[in-house]
């Protein structure tokens, strides 16, 4: 087998492939990791037969085998700390910008009901009715009991009137 012979190698596989596979899985606890890490490490024992002295053919095997699993196992454990590092982090920064915008839209809700008591008895209703109670023209004029006609002219005076007093950079 060190002297290249494949045949020689692949008899080697076959006799301890599945006992391989036994130890990497009792370290791992994952077939399909199991099964790729037993690949793996037949791949680290052909490319290490240069340094086999020629004691304990399976113990040496078991070795590298062993030591791969443990290696597996640090590398996926690591990965899942950094998945949730980075999980939390994305959490964090995601409830920090959601109080951000909580207290954004409070402030501007604040500055609209500012607003809102500047302008004139009349338009202040079918203003906060289309705006903040999102009601339509035909609701309104029911309950002010008027022609949907006049809810329009209605809030086409109030938006005039916001145009003419308000400036866009206040809000």
């Amino acid at each position: 087998m060190r002297s290249g012979d494949d045949h020689a190698f692949r008899l080697i596989v076959e006799k301890y492939r599945t006992e391989l596979f036994r130890v990497i899985y009792a370290i791992l606890r994952d077939q399909k990791d199991a099964e790729d890490a037993t690949q793996e490490v037949f791949i680290k024992i052909y490319h290490s037969l240069s340094t086999f002295e020629n004691q304990g053919l399976k113990t040496w095997m078991t070795r590298i085998a062993v030591n791969h699993a443990i290696d597996s196992r640090r590398k996926r454990e690591r990965r899942r700390e950094e998945m949730t590092e980075q999980l939390a982090f994305q959490a964090a920064v995601s409830a920090k910008d959601h109080v951000e915008a909580e207290v954004m839209l409070t402030e501007k809700q604040r500055l609209v009901r500012e607003k809102l008591d500047q302008l004139p008895g009349s338009y202040r209703e079918v203003v906060y009715d289309f705006y903040i109670a999102e009601k339509s023209y035909q609701q309104m004029a029911d309950e002010q009991q008027v022609q949907v006609k006049t809810i329009e002219t209605k809030l086409y005076r109030a938006r005039q009137w916001m145009k003419k007093h308000w400036k866009e950079e206040e809000f």
